[in-house]
């Protein structure tokens, strides 16, 4: 009876043709993952740094505006005030 028992639990040391197959596709599989995975980080990548890059121009745009704000904000109030002592 051992022996029947042992024999049972014994694997098969074969490759089939199929097997390799399947490893050979899931290895390019994964490859293939691998590599597009790192495109669309590089994509992202040049994304995210076009929109730090517009960000940057849009704050200076805005400064712009801001002073002339206060600029022009200053200039009314100099005209109002000599429109009241008129």
């Amino acid at each position: 009876m051992p022996e029947n028992n042992s024999r049972s639990w014994q694997f098969s040391r074969q490759i089939n043709v199929s097997v390799l197959i399947q490893l050979t596709l899931l290895a390019g599989l994964i490859v293939g993952s691998y590599v597009n995975l790192q495109r669309q980080l590089d994509l992202l990548q040049h994304d995210v740094t076009m929109l730090l890059q517009c960000q940057g121009s849009f704050e200076q745009k805005l400064e712009v505006l801001s002073e002339k704000s206060v600029s022009y904000e200053y200039r009314l109030r100099a005209i109002e005030n000599k429109g009241d002592k008129l």
